[in-house]
């Protein structure tokens, strides 16, 4: 009976699960965001108190709290295309398989070529004045194939600084997120854990309307695994109403 939910005392927490998202306001369904290694509500308030001058010693007379925000703090573990791009305020572009033909470069022993699209294959290189007369240049002893490009040797026997290279190759479909282009994005938020502190029961909480802002750090280069810090704040959902009833978030526990 549900009055008997209401009732228990021993309700130790640790809870893990599932947090889905969606943009505020959308009708699609909210999608899983991957592994989630922290998330948690931060409130704060602003206290207003006025002291006791009715007698020796002081104190306080009156007190008036109000919350003055609630604070949404998330680590992600899965910097997939979605999650990255809601971290750098990013806006992300889909590029289909293709080939390109010629591309120009100018040689510079031991730099990278840095194509323009990433993990070239059946890569082509020559060299000329122009496509059309330029030589091939085979691979071995000149050139390596890597995903960000081409990186001509520091010793490659064919190539010469200044010189004149045309590359063509194919690539793959893949995603590009060019960073700081958009507006923080706001969120409905619904995190569906289970309490492995009191037999698995559920705790599902409602965000209703919460911003996402920009991560904190971009680890590149790191030792262990990488995450996405990001803070948010909880925001009021104008179309919540009645009596009882939160404009902010919900829980919900069995």
């Amino acid at each position: 009976m549900a009055i008997e939910v209401t009732k228990q005392i021993y309700k130790p927490s640790m809870t893990v699960g599932q947090v889905y998202a969606r943009a505020y306001g959308s009708t699609v369904l909210p999608m899983p965001v991957g592994n989630v290694l922290e998330l948690g509500l931060e409130h704060s308030e602003d206290v207003q108190t006025q002291e006791d001058m009715t007698a020796i010693g002081g104190g306080t007379h009156a007190e008036v709290r109000r919350v003055k925000e609630v604070k949404i703090k998330a680590k992600f573990a899965d910097l997939n295309v979605i999650n990255l791009a809601r971290s750098v305020l990013g806006t992300v572009e889909s590029i289909e398989a293709g080939t390109e033909a010629d591309e120009p470069h100018v040689a510079t022993l031991g730099g990278l070529l840095p194509l323009q699209h990433i993990s070239p294959t059946a890569v082509v290189l020559k060299k000329g004045a122009t496509a059309a007369a330029a030589a091939v240049v085979d691979m071995a002893g000149n050139y390596e194939v890597r995903p960000e490009g081409v990186f001509l040797l520091a010793d490659a026997a064919d190539v010469a600084s200044a010189d004149k290279l045309w590359v063509s190759y194919s690539y793959g479909e893949y995603a590009a997120i060019e960073a700081l282009t958009t507006k923080a994005v706001e969120l409905e938020l619904i995190f569906g854990g289970l309490n492995e502190a009191d037999s698995g029961n559920p705790v599902v909480v409602n965000i209703f309307r919460a911003s996402q802002g920009i991560t904190k750090n971009l680890t590149l280069i790191g030792k262990g695994f990488n995450a996405l810090d990001v803070e948010g704040t909880v925001l009021m959902d104008p179309t919540k109403s009645g009596a009882g009833i939160s404009r902010y978030y919900r829980t919900r526990m069995g």
